[in-house]
């Protein structure tokens, strides 16, 4: 099997990833209950100081999910492009939200929801991500382990 590009460096790979962490607007946001009840569903997103902020209603599985079990797994891209980002999960009432997050995540969307209480932030702190986009990429794909980018 040939490949059309040769692999991308490590270096430029995560430098892709931070791009499209910063550029892009949805991901695929994978949450599991208490009793291991899979959930998948897509959200906005804005990358702020490290870490995915996104917003839900707070009955949505994914905001419920995240309380008992505290772990997502977050797809950006598509089967040839793709970023999995493994991280910590946790929910942020609007009210507790730092002004810095919430003026980001408003301007990125024109959407604020400080103040309404049947939304909840969810807040995703990676601490794996791995990104590759053909089979010859898939060696190096490790870009960050233990919540620290690999050099």
């Amino acid at each position: 099997m040939t490949h059309p590009e040769p692999p991308r460096s490590r270096e430029q790979r995560t430098q892709d990833t931070l791009d499209r962490l910063e550029k892009d607007k949805d991901a695929w946001v994978s949450t599991a209950s208490a009793d291991g009840v899979p959930t998948l569903v897509p959200l906005s997103y804005v990358w702020h100081e490290g870490t995915l902020l996104m917003a839900t209603r707070r009955t949505n599985p994914t905001a419920v999910n995240v309380t008992p079990a505290g772990q997502a797994r977050i797809a950006l891209g598509h089967t040839r492009d793709v970023v999995i980002i493994e991280a910590t999960a946790e929910v942020v009432e609007g009210t507790d939200l730092p002004t810095a997050a919430g003026d980001a995540f408003a301007t990125k969307f024109d959407w604020d929801l400080r103040g309404r209480p049947a939304w909840v932030y969810l807040r995703f702190t990676p601490h794996a991500v791995r990104a590759w986009r053909e089979v010859n990429e898939q060696p190096g794909r490790e870009l960050m382990a233990d919540g620290h980018w690999l050099a």
